[in-house]
């Protein structure tokens, strides 16, 4: 049973998942994390009391957010306490550090849950929390792990309800994994329309020199359109920027996809500093909805790290993720 958002702060050890580990072994020294919820986020901080993770549960936490919607994450910082993310940018101000959402939905309501609103109305459609379970309320599982419940609702109507669970490790001192599983039920039939962008998306920083990486090393393609989906990068397990920022220091984040997922091109634009993988970029994506319709399960792995792209150890972590069914 899930519960209303109530306020607590309890110590949870980085040990074992519901989810593969990201590491071939427990790692010798434990890293404990402080987890704290209340009405407005969860979140996770060290021992010294500095944000590792914070998901929003409401909007309004950011005033330059031009969307409504809460249910993202914002900051996630590597282990140095590095953040990766950024939330509310002035050349976009409705990404939200990491989050999901669709531009362009049809069903009994149309939709754009993104916030850009130039093909589908944006007003009124806004991504709600509903309940929140943390750690030691799921069975089996050791891992500081916690579920949300949100809905996806369009002039008051619910279009989709939302699952997610989410699972934060640290499988060595440089290294955060934050591993996350969506799943997606729509209340009636919703076209997810084509577009070389949307979905799952990881907005970074601007005020860093990016480099993009891939599963072979740097990647030097050039930066797709907006508006053509084929311009799109290749699907690959992995993509990453690697960050460097003022005062020598050098950092980074990747998302990882999952075989299981639906097909993807990747929407990476440098510039714009996001990494998207677009499961409407190849073709629009239709969801039955109603009584006993299956959702649309999505999986990923975002990883922030320090130091320069550890390519080997992405390529390993892209295998281990790809076990857990």
């Amino acid at each position: 049973m899930f519960m209303k958002c109530l306020s607590f702060a309890v110590v949870v050890t980085l040990v074992g998942s519901m989810f593969p580990a990201a590491s071939g072994a427990e790692p010798a020294n434990l890293t404990f994390y402080q987890f704290e919820q209340t009405a407005d986020a969860v979140s996770y901080k060290s021992q010294d009391g500095e944000t590792v993770l914070r998901y929003q549960l409401k909007g309004g936490a950011e005033k330059k957010l031009s969307v409504e919607s809460g249910c993202y994450f914002h900051p996630f910082a590597t282990p140095a306490g590095v953040t990766v993310t950024e939330v509310a940018p002035d050349d976009h101000p409705h990404h939200r550090g990491i989050f999901l959402a669709f531009v362009e939905m049809h069903g009994e309501k149309d939709a754009d849950f993104w916030g850009w609103g130039e093909h589908a109305p944006k007003d009124g459609r806004v991504i709600v929390n509903r309940s929140v379970i943390a750690g030691g309320g799921l069975p089996q599982t050791k891992s500081p792990e916690f579920v949300a419940d949100n809905e996806w609702i369009a002039e008051g109507q619910v279009m989709l309800k939302e699952r997610l669970v989410v699972s934060l490790t640290r499988p060595d001192p440089r290294t955060n994994v934050l591993d996350l599983t969506y799943t997606l039920t729509p209340t009636a039939d919703v076209t997810l329309s084509r577009w070389a962008f949307s979905g799952f998306c990881v907005r970074t920083r601007k005020d860093a020199e990016l480099t993009a990486f891939g599963p072979k090393g740097e990647v030097k393609l050039p930066n797709p359109s907006h508006v053509k989906p084929d311009t799109d990068w290749p699907a690959q397990a992995w993509y990453a920027y690697e960050l460097g920022l003022k005062g020598d220091v050098t950092a980074g984040v990747a998302v990882i996809d999952h075989p299981r997922n639906p097909p993807v091109l990747w929407h990476n634009h440098r510039d714009i500093r996001m990494l998207n993988p677009s499961i409407v970029a190849p073709a629009a994506v239709k969801l039955r909805g109603g009584p006993g319709a299956p959702g649309l399960v999505l999986r990923y792995r975002v990883v922030a790290y320090d130091g320069r792209t550890p390519t080997d150890e992405l390529n390993r972590m892209a295998k281990e993720f790809a076990k857990f069914k």
